[in-house]
């Protein structure tokens, strides 16, 4: 679940895309960036905020994530996602959410 419509008005003029330096996340039917912790997407002429709504543990998730298992690190917040088969998971206790 993503919060829908969080409009990021602090975001300027920067556009995001392939060559901006910023990682991009896909993300269902869009891809997110990376910027300052938090994501971006592009919405209708603007950018907004995508992050999860709620919380939702990813089932069945026996890989455990660390700094050289090979998955792409993207900062968000005060934790560090992880990009695995198209979706990205965070540590929480002893378990992994989906974002």
């Amino acid at each position: 679940m993503t919060t829908l419509h969080q409009e990021h008005s602090a975001h300027g003029t920067h556009d995001h895309g392939p060559d901006c330096g910023h990682p991009a996340v896909p993300h269902g039917d869009h891809l997110d960036y990376a910027h300052d912790g938090h994501l971006h997407r592009e919405h209708e002429g603007h950018w907004d905020e995508c992050e999860p709504a709620g919380h939702t543990a990813h089932a069945g998730h026996e890989h455990v994530h660390h700094d050289t298992c090979g998955h792409a690190q993207v900062r968000h917040g005060d934790h560090v996602d992880y990009l695995h088969d198209g979706h990205r998971h965070a540590e929480h206790g002893d378990h992994w959410d989906d974002h």
